[in-house]
């Protein structure tokens, strides 16, 4: 079987289904109307100076590395682009550690460890832990 020559190539990293987070962040920025030289020039860490360059980001959209971008780097992403630092460190999170990142707005840090510890855990341990914290709020309104 011959396939043309200009059929799309459905293994390539741009697929939209198969496309890493920060790879989607700079094409969504492309796609907003800035080039990869625009967002080249722009792509300065303020406080080292490390840049991106251009190359460095169409290889990024369309064949990423296998390493993420160190912290410098991403810091001139987040200036490239005009993202915060913080989405492009979810996006690197995301795409190379397959790790989702969620926040508990309005909570302390203390809520965010015991939500963080409690999400590792397994179903049965979830439940016994549930099973605790209910238990101590009927007290506290028996109390009452």
């Amino acid at each position: 079987m011959t396939v043309p020559a200009n059929a799309p190539d459905h293994g390539t990293a741009t697929e939209p289904d198969t496309i890493g987070a920060l790879s989607k962040l700079i094409q969504e920025a492309k796609d907003a109307g800035l080039s990869y030289q625009e967002m080249a020039d722009r792509a300065v860490d303020p406080d080292s100076g490390v840049r991106y360059y251009k190359q460095s980001l169409q290889k990024l959209v369309k064949n990423p590395p296998t390493n993420p971008p160190t912290p410098a780097q991403m810091k001139a992403l987040a200036a490239g682009t005009g993202r915060s630092l913080r989405a492009i460190k979810e996006a690197a999170a995301e795409q190379w550690l397959e790790y989702e990142a969620t926040e508990l707005a309005g909570y302390g840090n203390e809520v965010r460890i015991i939500v963080g510890h409690l999400a590792g855990m397994p179903e049965s341990e979830l439940r016994r832990w549930r099973a605790m914290i209910e238990a101590d709020e009927r007290a506290r309104r028996e109390e009452r």
